[in-house]
């Protein structure tokens, strides 16, 4: 029986794929690979392990024989997964890899934004030297503050339960809210939105890119936070409306940022580039080898079950 053929896009490493190749017929030539040869090949793959495109209604009218794509991460905004359902084909994502490395880059984002590492990096780089008992210069210490999560799925837990070891309160806002005893057991609380805003010393922002949160931190929500407060993104860029962001930083309507995503990435405005109070990574949050294998192992595993077994794991246009 000829084995299924899988098509891989974008980079991935290949300790990642030895589970994906034992069982299917892989493709995976990034050095050839362009857009253009993926819609020129796609007719002939069962299965789509995807990174580093868009799966837009072009690219799924060219796969005719697809029956599954995969996201090599959890984000599926980039893929059209209503047009997907109507064309038969199954589409999952990985919830689990991402999990704690983009915690520990939101952390990483937290910390260095309050203490303002950017800030006292560029000075000292630049040969010069400024006295930190100065207001000015000051940072803000994270013990006692209260820290708020805009979406409490898996990595915003996480962060949660990094930042509590710091002696930091959490609150949480959600569409879904937690069963009490989870609440109980993660030590969170739950408030509305406009709480979540104006309370928080930190929000920190894990909820998916969707038609009901594109734009959600905005020039309002910014005048109604603290002007203390840090802002820190590391989910989807266009949570967070950029322009308006620069506005509220350039204005001290709010302390601070730290950013791993952005509204038009990979561009980012020449005015938020030049605000000392903000830190900026480039869409990093799974940027080490150990996050990537696990992601693409977990992808593979998607790919397994469903092709092998009819079984689909991390199913996200049911």
């Amino acid at each position: 029986m000829d084995k299924a053929k899988v098509l891989v896009t974008g980079i991935i490493p290949e300790e990642g794929l030895v589970e994906l190749r034992q069982n299917f017929d892989v493709t995976y030539e990034p050095e050839k690979e362009t857009r253009e040869w993926i819609l020129d090949n796609l007719k002939d793959y069962d299965g789509l392990l995807l990174m580093g495109t868009k799966a837009d209604k072009e690219l799924i009218d060219a796969g005719t024989n697809l029956k599954i794509i995969t996201a090599n991460g959890v984000g599926f905004d980039h893929i059209d997964i209503e047009y997907a359902k109507e064309k038969g084909i199954v589409v999952s994502n990985c919830p689990t890899g991402v999990r704690v490395p983009t915690a520990e880059m939101t952390f990483a984002l937290i910390l260095a934004t309050v203490r303002r590492l950017s800030f006292y990096d560029k000075v000292v780089r630049n040969g010069d030297w400024i006295d930190v008992s100065e207001q000015q210069y000051m940072g803000m210490s994270l013990q006692g503050k209260t820290l708020g999560i805009y979406g409490m799925g898996r990595v915003g837990s996480e962060v949660g339960h990094f930042c509590q070891a710091l002696g930091m309160n959490v609150i949480y806002n959600d569409v879904r809210r937690l069963d009490a005893d989870l609440e109980k057991e993660l030590d969170v609380k739950y408030v509305d939105f406009d709480t979540l805003v104006s309370e928080s010393d930190v929000i920190t922002l894990h909820a998916p890119a969707l038609p009901s949160t594109e734009g959600i931190f905005n020039s309002e929500v910014f005048k109604k936070m603290k002007n203390t407060a840090y802002l820190v993104n590391a989910a989807r860029g266009v949570l967070v409306k950029e322009n308006d962001l620069v506005n509220a930083l350039q204005s001290g309507e709010i302390a601070g940022a730290g950013l791993d995503v952005f509204e038009h990435e990979p561009e980012v405005s020449s005015e938020l580039r030049a605000l000392d109070n903000v830190i900026m990574a480039p869409h990093a949050g799974t940027g080490t080898l150990e996050a990537r294998t696990a992601i693409a192992k977990e992808a593979s595993n998607n790919l397994i079950s469903f092709l092998q077994k009819g079984e689909p794991l991390n199913y996200v246009n049911a």
